[in-house]
């Protein structure tokens, strides 16, 4: 009989926490998990990164995926191309973003954001400016675990160390938090000071989450920041990249986030919700002035991942998006989301340890505070987002957490991103059980200090 939890010492699996028992799942239907042992567990955060929108067990897109198999799984991209590749981009375009010109697919986050920041360097190049090639991105943020990505971010000590040498030389700026900097103004300074610093004629790329999603769940910047970076590459020439790996495909209540900001991306990237879970898939979309420049420049774009553009996932891409369209699932984020974040505002008012509660469509983020004065950050050594998930188990509810404490730009959150399918009484029972988590967390929290 198998385990119903596995540990680093009874598998063959190099797990990511070596010192951590893992329940063991079996199946999934709709929001829940199921372990072996049969335990139920309700999935507040779509899989646990955000990527199941759709909950688990849709048979339209399983039967996709199946008949795609049948006719054929796989070729290499730099080959061939097909009907359910033709098929995805147009989707996007038309469905998605049809602002954007065109779609180039992708297996996952990282690759895409990596073939963003690459698709940036090559515009420049092809328009004769070689000379641009650095990045500028907020520092609390996550974008990939690839070197690449990786850099992207400038939490230091919670994520790079000890890669720092093998990374890019990228550069960051403080990010505006309601915390840090409420109006925007003192981010755009920074971003002034980084411009002149290294030169404006040598940036590629601003790279940006529009709705931070793990690093800050459902913060965004005011919109004078959007509009003073707006105005800044049209002064400087930049171009203005979108990671939109969580946000896109509805999960804040559009199609992309960017579209509810005062600022139009010139490339962006989207990913999770487009394979719902059940392919590895992903996508980066531009803007023609960039596509232009490549097709009159080198006329090409020498990108590319096994997996990309293979018609099997791009298959299971349609049919998620098909399915999204055909139930309204954009327009029940949209309408559902406002309310879903009042609940949960009301279900944990009065817990102490939670400060700021965010949200947008069915992505909600809470900020954890030290309960002795309700505003700081908790002791770093407490790792109370890993308490958070663990006490979350416990009550049979899966969220996910994050600890960015020791790089100063936030503290413990907390995230929750339903699934786009879960229905009122299923979403009531989530806020519930995490207003019993972050009682019991607050508990915790209050014994160890």
């Amino acid at each position: 009989m198998a385990a119903p939890t596995i540990r680093a010492d009874q598998t063959s699996v190099f797990p990511r926490f070596l010192d951590l028992a893992y329940p063991n799942i079996e199946r999934g239907h709709g929001v829940w998990l199921e372990t072996i042992a049969g335990e139920r567990i309700l999935d507040a955060t779509s899989g646990g990164a955000m990527v199941a929108c759709l909950g688990h067990g849709v048979p339209e897109i399983i039967d996709a995926a199946a008949r795609q198999a049948e006719q054929v799984a796989y070729f290499y991209n730099h080959h061939f191309t097909s009907e359910p590749q033709e098929e995805l981009a147009d989707r996007i375009i038309e469905v998605v973003a049809p602002e954007m010109a065109r779609v180039k697919v992708a297996s996952g986050g990282s690759e895409a954001n990596e073939s963003a920041v690459r698709l940036a360097r090559a515009y420049h190049v092809d328009r004769g400016r070689p000379e641009r090639w650095r990045i500028i991105s907020p520092a609390q943020a996550y974008h990939g675990s690839t070197l690449g990505t990786l850099a992207l971010s400038g939490r230091r000590r919670s994520l790079q160390d000890p890669y720092v040498e093998y990374m890019p030389g990228y550069l960051h700026i403080p990010p505006s938090t309601s915390r840090l900097d409420p109006t925007g103004e003192q981010a755009l300074k920074e971003l002034d000071r980084v411009l002149k610093e290294a030169g404006p004629d040598t940036v590629s790329a601003f790279f940006c989450e529009p709705v931070s999603a793990a690093a800050m769940p459902a913060y965004s910047p005011p919109d004078r920041f959007w509009e003073g970076l707006a105005e800044r590459r049209e002064k400087h020439g930049f171009l203005v990249c979108f990671d939109e790996i969580v946000t896109g495909v509805g999960r804040v209540g559009s199609w992309l986030a960017a579209h509810q900001l005062p600022i139009e991306p010139d490339i962006v990237t989207i990913g999770k919700g487009i394979g719902a879970g059940y392919w590895p898939l992903a996508a980066v979309l531009c803007r023609e002035h960039v596509y232009v420049a490549l097709a009159e420049g080198s006329a090409e774009f020498d990108l590319g991942h096994t997996w990309d553009g293979a018609p099997l996932p791009c298959a299971v891409g349609v049919a998620v998006l098909n399915y999204i369209v055909r139930h309204q699932l954009v327009d029940r984020v949209r309408d559902r989301g406002p309310e879903l974040l009042a609940q949960l505002k009301a279900a944990t008012k009065g817990i102490d340890i939670v400060g700021e509660v965010r949200g947008r469509g069915f992505l909600l983020g809470v900020s954890l505070v030290d309960p002795r004065d309700g505003k700081a950050f908790l002791p770093d050594e407490l790792d109370a987002a890993t308490l958070v998930d663990d006490i979350g188990f416990e009550h049979g509810l899966l969220v996910s957490s994050t600890h960015s404490t020791p790089d100063g730009y936030a503290g413990d959150e907390v995230l929750l991103a339903p699934a786009f399918t879960s229905t009122d009484d299923e979403l009531n029972e989530m806020i519930e059980r995490f207003a019993d988590t972050m009682l019991a967390v607050e508990k915790a929290v209050r014994a160890k200090l």
